[in-house]
């Protein structure tokens, strides 16, 4: 949709190219040829009084034309004038104003006449007026006293001047006034105050005229306003000022709006086609009016409508009949509204719809010269000859006129003329120039030979052939030098000559020929087209999200045509980037150093070649963390709430997820601040809950995803009433600390929950389920208060209440607490051990009496420890272990205990003071278990065909050992294993002789111990008998022999040649296994060997490596 949408937009501008130069198509400067106008000055020409004036007419023409000028109507003599110049060759007139002329003397209507032998045309009407910048005339100004709240308008009234000034108010100091929904300039220049108010009052309110031609400013008189506010007017100076100066001494009171201007409830305005209509409302009024436009019966244009001056000026540019209607404004406040209608007229000055173009024609060819206009009113078309009105100018009998039409038949070389159509209404006239030119010519292309034209592929392509002949010749086009005739859908053919291809693609690359022929001969052209391939944007900046200080880059990768060199430029809001070192422009990426909020906007990579041009955009969206709110302001303040109000400061880019208020306590903590609340971002107001006797001051902190703003400025302080407490201390306890007594202790209340001055607090107790009174103190600036002299370990009611000096809190709620507690009196009865397993043990007892706990019951304690291993009689430092078990449990299980031995235990029972005496020790034994793996299996002297081995004793037992199990197996070359052999060896053996063994071969070995419960951990070594001498002997010889030597260099060799050619493939992308087949070939001798338990050991010869049991 793109392209088309481009391709299309590009066709018009091309159609509007190709009208343009159809239009403006010339005849050759060599042949003959009536005057033309090339330039002028302007129908309205204003002129600076003090330079030169300088009055522009300009045309060619073959012979070249002569020049003459009317002023007001008859002819201008200027060589009778010494302050007026004909500029050589030119029809331009230089009147000498610098050299003692008067421009005043110059005023007048102008026209310039350009004629040869084949006709005469003329200028417009040029109206010469100096511009004027008088003085304002002197007058007096009273000094101007309002009441406050009334409407006031200041007149400027400027003195006439051509062109009108430029009108702006200006004080003393030469700073513009400000300007306001309240307070506006009207335009007619007066200024308006909807009300006045008491910093209106000043003594210079200036009015400033501008000049723009003679670059003068004039200033009026300063005008004084005093605003005085009827409260405070005071006798002496109401003495001073009469009734009618003062209005009547009413105070200020609203009213509804009543329109300064324009006056009335209707009026008109006539305004003429194409300008810019204007139209103005100010209206008076308490408060002050706000100003809304209509159009009856209608819309306001959407692409033409803007508002100004605080929406009192309605404006519209570029108005046609169509906008005429009424237009109404309204001016509405809280008391009311008021209303005016302007019914808008849209007239229009003369506008051409065909204006006459030159026609050249051939001996008795035919044609028309057709002059078409419209207007508010109608304008009347006239036809002028050479410059005389045509029904006095020489007949000639091949022209007739018809209206807005001169029809001309069988024209002859005589018939060369210059034609004037003037159309006028009462709001302007319209003038053009256009020549019959009678020739008879060959053909002429006017286009350089050979001229290249380069175009993007997918785009037009327009080669030019402009061309001159009488009668019009006919153009014909070819590719190639003896190609066909170009034809067909594919090409466009314009009147001018113009070839257009309209998506040339990259085969319309070539020369193509242009033939132009009429009946007086036949003339040729060629021409080269080169069709580009377009410039493209292939990675597009992309929108980025960056935060205030970080480092953003913009990527613009392009691909483009290799003949083309493009330029590319980075541009910030369709602007040069900044002038900014942060700023690094790379060949593919612009690159942000440090970035700020000022860097926030779009960025554009805009390609350049000499054919084409392409752009891309993002959007860089600077975020941080927003500004503090502000204007933090406290409103309906009661005893115990308040609202507070406050305005967001500036989001960032990020918006405000919430607001977070804290607060200060100056009375008790200043310069603490303490979070209070938090509220959703899109809420500005909270209603606050205090608390008594406070000296509050609050701030806002602002949120977003970014983060925390800094806090708002405080706001002011409030103080709060004192009060009676609210709330009763938290967290109230009672815990002895000693056995005769109670340490009862709380939370205390922060300063602000003290509500008033004199925070005490009272503390009561009373033994529970005993019929006493309770006992109660009085305590200040403490949380704690101990009682003395208490049973041990009862319970006790205990409750703290606070008070201050306007009373107590509500009656508090009772807790219950202990006195302090002492060590348990008896131990733990009837106390039984059950072996579960040789490692596993159960304990029971029976719970001691909750009485003789004296205290709170936390739990029981079974310690018990190893007093000997059965399997050895050697004894050893004894490691008393605990295991505690909370609450009330009378069971628990002993894990971890070593096999076949002896323990003892006994168990305590607990509470928050310690441990209790410990019932009697408990004797048991644990059964015997799988022993451990042996400590060592070594492996020496190795033969032919035996191996020693040697083993120690398990490090444990756990129980008599009763056998040894020995199992082994040889290992192949290919690591497979062979037959297994089991081997039972006595306890009390430490080595063995294993003969009968096969030479040079590695066996395994997997060794292991064994009680009568069963068999423990193996342990497995790895050993080789020796090779036979002679064998060796043998394999020596032959490793010396030459033919051997030789075997292997060649066996080397072709290894090499296939090392080379599995290097090649593997370039290729071929796959050669050689890993898999070195694997499959390796030498057992020099592998690692691969352990039943995944492991893998290294081992050489006659030696081996301890591997860790299964």
């Amino acid at each position: 949709m793109m392209k088309k949408k481009s391709l299309c937009a590009s066709r018009a501008s091309l159609v509007l190219f190709l009208c343009q130069m159809i239009s403006s198509l010339d005849v050759p400067l060599d042949l003959s040829q009536p005057p033309t106008i090339t330039q002028q000055s302007p129908k309205d020409y204003i002129v600076d009084p003090r330079e030169n004036i300088v009055i522009q007419c300009e045309a060619k023409g073959k012979p070249p034309p002569s020049f003459s000028w009317t002023r007001n109507g008859t002819h201008f003599d200027i060589d009778k004038d010494a302050q007026v110049t004909m500029k050589p060759n030119s029809g331009t007139l230089v009147i000498n104003i610098m050299n003692g002329g008067k421009a005043e003397a110059y005023e007048g209507v102008y026209q310039c006449t350009a004629r040869n032998e084949r006709g005469a045309a003329i200028s417009n009407n040029i109206v010469i007026r100096p511009s004027r910048s008088p003085l304002w005339t002197k007058e007096k100004l009273e000094p101007n006293h309002v009441r406050e709240g009334d409407s006031l308008v200041l007149h400027c009234r400027p003195p006439v001047g051509l062109p009108p000034p430029i009108i702006f108010w200006m004080d003393n100091a030469f700073q513009r006034l400000p300007q306001s929904e309240r307070v506006s300039q009207g335009l007619n220049g007066d200024l308006y105050f909807s009300n006045v108010q008491p910093e209106d009052t000043r003594e210079d309110y200036i009015c400033y005229a501008r000049f723009n031609h003679t670059q003068t400013i004039q200033q009026k008189q300063p005008i004084s306003v005093k605003v005085f506010s009827m409260d405070s007017l005071n006798d002496t100076i109401a003495a001073n000022l009469s009734d009618t100066d003062i209005y009547g001494a009413k105070p200020v009171t609203e009213r509804q709006p009543v329109l300064l201007t324009p006056t009335g409830s209707t009026s008109t305005k006539v305004e003429l086609r194409g300008n810019v209509l204007l139209l103005e409302c100010i209206a008076a009024g308490l408060p002050t009016p706000v100003i809304r436009w209509i159009k009856e019966g209608g819309e306001l244009p959407a692409n033409r409508t803007f508002f100004e001056n605080f929406k009192k000026t309605l404006k519209i540019t570029d108005v046609s009949e169509a906008d005429s209607g009424n237009y109404k404004c309204i001016a509405r406040n809280t008391l009311g509204s008021a209303h005016h209608v302007i019914s808008v007229t849209v007239k229009a000055a003369p506008y051409w719809i065909t204006a006459p173009r030159n026609l050249v024609l051939s001996p008795g060819e035919h044609g028309n010269l057709i002059c078409r206009a419209n207007g508010n009113p109608k304008p009347d078309i006239s036809w002028l000859a050479n410059g005389v009105p045509i029904a006095i100018a020489p007949e000639d009998p091949s022209r007739k006129v018809d209206g807005d039409t001169i029809i001309f038949s069988h024209v002859q070389e005589r018939s060369s003329a210059v034609y004037q159509c003037n159309a006028s209404n009462e709001y302007g006239y319209l003038l053009a120039n256009a020549f019959v030119n009678v020739l008879a010519e060959p053909p002429r292309i006017l286009t350089p030979a050979n001229k290249l034209y380069q175009v993007i592929a997918d785009s037009p392509a327009l080669l030019d052939c402009a061309y001159f002949g009488s009668p019009k010749p006919e153009i014909e086009w070819f590719k190639g030098v003896k190609g066909s005739i170009l034809r067909g859908n594919e090409y466009v053919f314009h009147d001018n000559g113009t070839l257009e291809i309209p998506v040339a693609q990259k085969d319309s690359t070539g020369t193509y020929t242009c033939v132009a022929r009429n009946e007086l001969g036949k003339t040729q052209n060629e021409v080269q087209l080169e069709v580009k391939d377009p410039t493209m944007i292939i990675k597009q900046p992309e929108y980025k999200v960056i935060q205030r200080y970080g480092q953003v880059s913009f990527e613009c990768i392009i691909k483009h045509d290799s003949t083309l060199s493009p330029t590319v430029i980075w541009l910030k809001d369709n602007d040069e980037l900044p002038d900014d070192e942060r700023f690094l422009v790379g060949k593919d990426n612009l690159t942000i150093m440090n970035v700020t909020d000022k860097d926030d906007g779009t960025y554009t990579c805009i390609v350049n070649t000499t054919l084409d041009s392409v752009s891309a955009s993002a959007v860089l969206t600077v975020v941080a963390r927003p500004n503090p709110p502000f204007d933090l302001e406290l409103t309906g303040q009661l005893e115990r709430s308040i609202e507070l109000s406050w305005i967001p400061g500036d989001e960032n880019n990020s918006p405000i997820t919430s607001f977070v208020i804290e607060y200060e306590d100056g009375l008790h903590e200043p310069g603490v601040w303490h979070y209070q609340t938090e509220v959703p971002g899109t809420q500005t107001t909270v209603q606050l809950k205090l608390s008594p006797y406070v000296n509050y001051s609050f701030r806002v902190i602002a949120v977003n995803e970014i983060g925390r703003s800094q806090p708002s400025e405080p706001s002011e302080q409030y103080l709060t009433k004192s009060a009676s407490p609210d709330e009763n201390p938290s967290n109230v306890q009672g815990i002895g600390s000693e056995p005769d007594n109670l340490v009862i202790t709380w939370e205390s209340l922060k300063g602000f929950q003290s509500n008033g001055p004199g925070l005490q607090y009272k503390v009561s107790w009373r033994q529970k389920d005993v019929d006493d009174e309770w006992t109660s103190v009085i305590v200040a600036n403490v949380s704690k208060y101990i009682v003395s002299g208490t049973p041990t370990f009862v319970p006790y009611e205990i409750k703290v209440q606070a008070l201050n000096d306007l009373g107590y809190a509500p009656e508090p709620s009772v807790v219950i607490g202990h006195s302090g507690e002492d060590l348990p009196m008896v131990a733990p009865g009837n106390v039984q051990v059950f072996v579960i397993n040789s490692t596993l043990a159960k304990v029971h007892w029976d719970p001691v009496p909750l009485k003789t706990v004296r205290g709170h019951l936390q739990g029981y304690k079974v310690y018990y420890w190893k007093v000997q291993s059965l399997s050895r009689r050697s004894r050893r430092h004894v490691e008393k272990k605990i295991l505690t078990f909370r609450g009330n449990k009378t069971v628990g299980m002993l894990p971890g205990l070593e096999p076949y031995s002896s323990y003892k235990l006994n168990v305590r029972v607990v509470n928050g003071k310690g441990e209790g005496p410990a019932s009697p020790d408990k004797l048991f034994r644990t059964p015997e278990g799988v022993p451990g793996s042996p400590s060592f299996l070594k492996i020496t002297n190795p033969t032919l065909d035996s191996l020693t081995l040697e083993w120690g004793s398990p490090t444990h037992p756990n129980g008599v050992l009763t056998s040894y199990i020995l199992k082994f197996q040889p290992i192949n070359n290919t690591h497979e294993l062979g037959p297994l052999v089991e081997i039972r060896i006595p306890a009390n053996e430490s080595s063995l002789i294993l003969k009968n063994l096969n030479y040079s071969t590695r066996y395994k070995f997997y060794f292991n111990a064994q009680t009568s419960v069963g068999s423990g951990n193996q342990i497995t070594e790895e050993a080789v008998t020796i090779m036979d001498e002679a064998m060796a002997s043998r394999q020596v010889d032959i490793a010396t022999q030459g033919w051997f030597i030789g075997l292997m260099c060649a066996v080397a060799l072709l290894i090499l040649i296939l090392l080379i050619v599995c290097f090649i493939r593997r370039n290729k992308g071929g796959k050669y296994p050689v890993k898999e087949k070195e694997d499959a070939h390796a030498d057992p001798e020099i592998q690692p060997m691969k352990e039943d338990d995944g492991t893998f050991g290294e081992y050489r010869l006659f030696s081996f490596v301890s591997s860790a049991p299964f």
